[in-house]
């Protein structure tokens, strides 16, 4: 039975439907107000804002019910490692446990289960040998568990829905550097470089047969996909590398989301994303989510250097949220011009935190209505 979520906040008036106005905000386009939508929330929050625990929301999909936001659909592949490896406890610490994980990774969590980044120790992926053995055990393309059905993906997403869709195009090189570990991918760069390559290739290759599987039978709105490879100094691999390895690969997945009408395409990426950006837009991917803000620049940055070409998802500083409702204001008009010109939505950039106070939240959410929903 379906939990029932009674919202504490109403969806925002329209006089379109939530697909059209997604598409036309993507593309520059009038709109009767922005899309409300937001990334989500750190597990803590859950358990320590009182909203949320006084109204027993536990999640993500609960939380956006719960604050009326408008909401999409989606495909995803099983795109990447098949059968993962088994999740099992390997040692137990007197705080933290040694676990591996579904990537054949080895990491060191704490035991209270609070969220933090796991201490990776060891990877199953060491040596062009390592790979081989894993690629002919869990990246098999003829795995029974990668075929789609297609007939129950056309009765979740029908051609005349009032909601925008996304298709799912994996990861090139991000899941690479998850199963290598960032410092195992650092070292077989140079170490192993036709390895990191067939493992690029791999993920491509399976991203594809996804792709031609779904792509004729359903009209997505966009592509979506996940990198994570920058952090405040930029990529953990050279622009160098990403043009050469990367960028071909997606330009293959381009070029098939643009033969079924695709035009949008985001790619998940923390961090100063800037020198990639060039490579990226080149490669068909013209949309940045969730956009943090100070690892890179405030979106109006961006948009003006790549005015038209470029989309930006997210970008709502969160640190702006935690100040206080006078830095919100300020910081959400910074963000108008943006919204009313098109190309961007607002939101949170990245999960929102538990030090965010639920008072600055709602403040928050009010007043982007005000700001950018629909005029009376």
């Amino acid at each position: 039975m379906e939990k029932k979520i009674t919202p504490i906040r109403q969806p925002w008036k329209g006089t379109m439907t939530k697909r059209d106005r997604f598409n036309r905000q993507m593309h520059y386009q009038s709109i009767d107000r922005s899309v409300n939508m937001e990334f989500g929330y750190w597990e803590e929050n859950f358990s320590t804002w009182d909203i949320f625990v006084e109204n027993n929301i536990t999640n993500n999909w609960e939380a956006d019910q719960f604050f009326g936001f408008d909401t999409g659909g989606g495909a995803w592949g099983n795109i990447f490692i098949s059968p993962p490896f088994p999740n099992e406890v390997v040692q137990e610490l007197e705080n933290t446990l040694i676990i591996q994980n579904g990537e054949g990774l080895l990491a060191e969590v704490p035991k209270d289960g609070h969220g933090t980044i796991p201490h990776y120790i060891q990877s199953s992926i060491t040596t062009p040998d390592d790979w081989k053995r894993v690629k002919e055990e869990r990246f098999r393309r003829d795995d029974p568990s990668r075929k789609v059905n297609i007939e129950q993906l056309k009765k979740d997403l029908p051609d005349d829905r009032d909601f925008a869709a996304g298709v799912d195009c994996g990861s090139m090189i991000g899941k690479v550097r998850d199963i290598l570990t960032f410092e195992g991918l650092c070292y077989a760069v140079y170490d192993y470089p036709d390895m990191v390559e067939d493992m690029v290739e791999t993920c491509c290759v399976l991203v594809e047969d996804f792709l031609d599987q779904v792509l004729p039978h359903i009209q997505f709105d966009y592509a979506s996909g996940w990198e994570d490879i920058c952090f405040k100094n930029g990529p953990i691999v050279s622009p160098d590398f990403f043009r050469s390895v990367i960028a071909p690969r997606y330009k293959r997945i381009d070029k098939k989301l643009k033969k079924y009408g695709v035009d949008i395409h985001y790619v998940d990426c923390d961090g100063d994303v800037r020198p990639i950006l060039p490579i990226l837009l080149d490669s068909g991917i013209n949309c940045l989510f969730p956009y943090e803000v100070n690892c890179c620049a405030h979106p109006a940055e961006l948009l003006s250097q790549y005015e038209g070409e470029l989309r930006i998802m997210g970008g709502v500083d969160k640190m702006q949220l935690r100040a206080g409702k006078k830095e919100i204001k300020a910081y959400l008009e910074t963000l108008e011009p943006l919204v009313a010109k098109g190309g961007y939505i607002p939101f949170c950039d990245h999960r929102c935190p538990p030090d965010v106070t639920p008072e600055n939240y709602l403040y928050y959410l009010d007043l982007k209505e005000r700001m950018f929903g629909m005029k009376a």
